[in-house]
This record gives structure tokens, sequence and C-alpha cells, in this order.
């Protein structure tokens, strides 16, 4: 039997890792997992205690809105004027979708066909590239990350490219190598999509994981940008509500409403109750993002502090929730996938091979900061046993 739209997917490198990590586990090792972006840190209890209350009334056990409650796209617009200075049509520039995932592969459905072609930074969250490619568009992965220039790097892409690409993939900060930008290079991209008529998509999933005082833009904030951008925003990492799937497209008008057709004929929208208590975390626990971040930013500085004690020296990042990491000189010449593995193996720390988010990521692994200050530093000391040559 042929199943045409997996067939080419390649095999997922993840896994592997995390079948070491099972293995290891199994014969009693204490695997301490920096490896999968799984968030730890608990949701707000105003969600939790409103998704209670919700799921209690039968009002709610049935089918819900497609595109979001009202009052819950009015939350996100009101969170967006407020942070951003942006305004948004609740009814027009704003639906709800079901995680960004889910967002950003349907969004792809409106945007793209076959005979079509995209931008997306590489290394890539696989969902940038594979969204693209299930529409049945090409990709052209564009260069991000350290010793980069992303936007000198679209420019001679879009040169030697044809057809010319309908979309840019865009996320910062981005994830896997945490790159971060300004306002000033927001207005550039917008100002070149404009130029030549693309559609930008910034998945902003980052938007409130920032450290050392700097603020991640949204695309919105630049003046005009809603004649040529969306931007999906989350829940996810923000609050802490990673298996929620709440996320939202906000922005250019017709897009919006575009994913909103499409969605009437998938889906119903997530469950109420979960719609419900989202749109009270958004209205009443507004700073909780800032109780994330700390935690985030100290785990942070414990990793990269306690690497940089034993030899292995990177820079911090600025945004995310991981820690984009060189392969030691060392140990370079076994390539990111060995690599992992040779820590699962002989350090107990469980890691994401960069090979695993494209080409571009070769030469990395990827640290994800979901296990407290002890577990990171009690990871530092693995580490440093189990790679003598550092």
């Amino acid at each position: 039997m042929e199943f045409r739209r997996i067939n080419g997917l390649p095999p997922y490198v993840f896994s592997i890792i995390n079948d070491l990590k099972i293995e290891a586990r199994r014969r009693g090792a204490d695997v301490i997992d920096l490896g999968f972006g799984n968030p730890d840190i608990p949701s707000p209890d105003v969600a939790v205690d409103k998704l209670v209350e919700a799921a209690q009334n039968s009002k709610n056990h049935r089918y819900s809105a497609s595109k979001g409650i009202p009052k819950l796209r009015m939350a996100i617009s009101d969170l967006y004027l407020r942070k951003y200075g942006v305004e948004l049509d609740p009814d027009r520039e704003v639906v709800t979708t079901i995680g960004a995932k889910e967002g950003l592969s349907h969004l792809m459905w409106v945007l793209l066909g076959p005979g079509d072609s995209a931008f997306v930074p590489s290394p890539s969250y696989p969902i940038h590239v594979y969204a693209a490619l299930f529409a049945g568009a090409e990709v052209q992965q564009i260069r991000v990350g350290p010793d980069q220039d992303f936007f000198a790097n679209l420019l001679e892409a879009w040169e030697n490219q044809w057809p010319k690409p309908r979309v840019i993939v865009l996320s910062f900060p981005h994830n896997p190598t945490t790159a971060c930008v300004d306002l000033a290079w927001m207005t550039r991209i917008v100002e070149f999509a404009k130029e030549h008529d693309v559609v930008l998509v910034h998945d902003f999933a980052y938007s409130d994981t920032a450290f050392d005082g700097y603020v991640p833009p949204s695309i919105l904030q630049v003046p005009g940008a809603k004649d040529v951008a969306v931007e999906l925003y989350t829940m996810t990492k923000s609050f802490s509500m990673a298996g929620w799937r709440v996320g939202f497209l906000v922005g250019n008008a017709a897009v919006v409403q575009a994913l909103t057709k499409l969605k009437s004929y998938l889906d119903y929208g997530t469950f109420q109750p979960i719609q419900i208590a989202a749109t009270v975390t958004l209205n009443e626990a507004y700073d909780y993002p800032k109780v994330v971040n700390e935690i985030y930013q100290s785990r942070r500085d414990a990793l990269c502090e306690g690497l940089d004690r034993i030899g292995w020296e990177l820079e911090k990042p600025m945004g995310t929730m991981f820690v984009w990491a060189p392969i030691p000189e060392q140990y370079q010449s076994m390539g990111s996938l060995e690599f992992a593995k040779l820590l699962v193996r002989d350090a107990n720390v469980a890691t994401s091979p960069g090979v695993g988010f494209g080409p571009g990521g070769e030469g990395y692994v990827r640290f994800a900061l979901i296990e407290n200050e002890m577990r990171i530093s009690q990871a530092v000391r693995n580490i440093k046993r189990g790679l003598p040559a550092l």
C-alpha cells in the first residue's frame, strides 16, 4: 500500500536518541533528558481552575467554533494592543488555531500548492519545512544561525530561485539556532515583501522567552506589516500550556479569513472549556510569561556557565528555551547524531542532534531547558566525566 504524503519523509533522527534514552533508563541509568522541548513548568493556576469549572458545565460539552469563541479572539487582540501597540480586528484579523503546528500546516494549504515555492530558514523546526512540502510546494532552505547573515542569504537565494517564492517563513527568536532580530530587521523584511509581493509568515513561538533585556519584536509592529504579514502566537511557551493546544493566526485579514474558511471544513475548534480557560488566562494572568521567563533564564545561566567551566565554549542565547551548542572541536568529526549518541551512552544526557533540524544543523546539538538547575548541574558533571577530551 502506498502512502504518498509520507513516503518521502526522512527517518526521524530524534527518535534514535529517544530510543537510546529509553533503553538506558530500562537498565537503571538516570538519563537527564534535555532533548525534547517539552515544557515542565506548570500552567497558571487560573487556567487549571477555570478549565475544571468550565468542563463541569454540560453546556460546554458540544462542538465549539472553529475560528475560536469571540471572547478568546478579543483577549488575544487585547494582548497585542497592550504589549505591542498593534490593533487587531478580532473578527477579521484573528483566528484561533489548535496550536501553532496545526495553524501553520493548514495555512500552507491556503497559501501554497504544486508549482509554488517557499523560503524557510535552515536549520529549522521541522514543521516549518514539511508544512510547505505537504502542501505540494518546493522549499528553498535559507541558512540562519551563528556566522550567517540570513537576510543576505535570502537576497541571494531570491535572485537564483524560480519560481519566485510566494511565502517566506520566519521565526524569531529562532528554534533551534536561538538567532534573534530587532524591529529594524523586521522592517527590512516587510519592505522586501511589499516590493516583491510575497507573504511573510512569522512563527512567534518564543515571543516572551528572551533574556538580558532583549524584547522580541512582533512583525506586526512594523507600520504597514499587515499588508503582507501574518503571525502565529501560541500560549505553549509563554504561558507554559503546551498540551492545551491554543494558538492564534493574526495579521493580514485576507490570509486570516482564508485560513478561517479552510478550518471551517476541517475542525470545530479546541474543546470549549480550554478556550474559556485560555480567555481568562490571557485576561487575568498576563504577567505569567515573566514568571516562566525568569525560570528559563536561570536554567540557561546554569547550563551555559556550567559548560563553559568544563571547557565547552558557547554563547548564551538571547531567546528561546534552548541552547544551540557547537560540538566541541575534539568531537566534531563524529557528526551531530553520533555525538548525541555518545552523550546518552557515556554521559547519561539526552540532547537533540543538529542534523535533525536540516542540513544547516550539522555540527551542533540542541539542549532544551526543561530540567531544574540542580538537574542541569548534574548533567554538566556527567558531561565532564563522559567527554574526557574536553
